[in-house]
């Protein structure tokens, strides 16, 4: 495709949210984030390999394919990026298209990804969290289903920065420290947050921490201020007992090779 055809199906499948160079053509050239999302990008490629030969990706919520694009250009052998709006799809696979990159991209939600009957090695979950009404299930799926090593994690923030220093259980009649700032807190949205009605939650530093290794993720590096690099470690059945998630035997094992 030459310039031209490129600028006019860029065009048909606007609005873009992801910023790429598509043959000289901007997708979204005036973003109210700048270059977004290379600008972000730019904080915490050098925490991802840079060499990706041979793994597998998984791009959950992958918009119009920048970080999918990105994993496939460093190597990975498989990537696939889904989501539930088809709009996004349709860019993302024009984009690839475009870049000659092979990349698989359908519509499947997260709370479907154990039907992929398969574990990647790198799981990407940036700029969704804060978007579902059931945010720690979410993290509990893609540990139990997809997740095999790392996850790279963003989300937005709201509130303090702080980390409370807590005990590991205070007594019912024992003060709590539940309104310290640096207490883990996520806030509920009712109607809408910056004129979106799908943003439901918005966690402060702490809440994202503390879910994050709730869900057997240990945080590894924080390269850039809302965005983690985590790895898989297997973690014990809370004590309400199992449901969907959880596996019969209590524990969940560590993943074997992906299929």
């Amino acid at each position: 495709m030459n310039e031209e055809q490129i600028t006019e199906r860029v065009a048909e499948l606007g609005p873009w949210f992801h910023n790429m160079q598509l043959g000289g053509v901007q997708t979204a050239p005036q973003h109210f984030l700048g270059d977004y999302p290379a600008v972000k990008y730019r904080h915490f490629r050098t925490s991802l390999p840079a060499d990706m030969t041979g793994l597998s990706v998984l791009d959950i919520g992958c918009n119009g394919g920048f970080y999918s694009l990105e994993m496939k250009r460093r190597g990975a052998a498989r990537v696939l990026g889904i989501d539930t709006d088809e709009r996004y799809l349709k860019q993302a696979r024009f984009a690839a298209e475009v870049t000659g990159l092979d990349v698989q991209f359908d519509r499947l939600p997260v709370w479907d990804v154990a039907a992929l009957g398969e574990r990647f090695d790198l799981v990407i979950f940036m700029g969704v969290l804060y978007h579902l009404r059931h945010p720690l299930l979410a993290l509990d799926l893609i540990h139990e289903h997809v997740s095999k090593d790392l996850l790279l994690f963003q989300s937005m923030q709201r509130g303090s920065r702080d980390v409370a220093e807590l005990k590991e259980n205070y007594d019912f009649n024992e003060p709590a420290p539940f309104d310290e700032a640096g207490y883990p807190k996520l806030h509920f949205i009712e109607r809408r947050y910056s004129h979106d009605q799908t943003n439901w939650w918005v966690p402060n530093r702490a809440c994202t921490e503390a879910m994050l290794r709730s869900a057997g993720f240990a945080i590894e590096s924080q390269p850039e201020e809302e965005v983690y690099v985590c790895r898989w470690r297997p973690v014990a059945v809370p004590a309400d007992g199992p449901h969907a998630v959880y596996p019969p035997s209590g524990v969940r094992s560590a993943p074997g090779p992906a299929r």
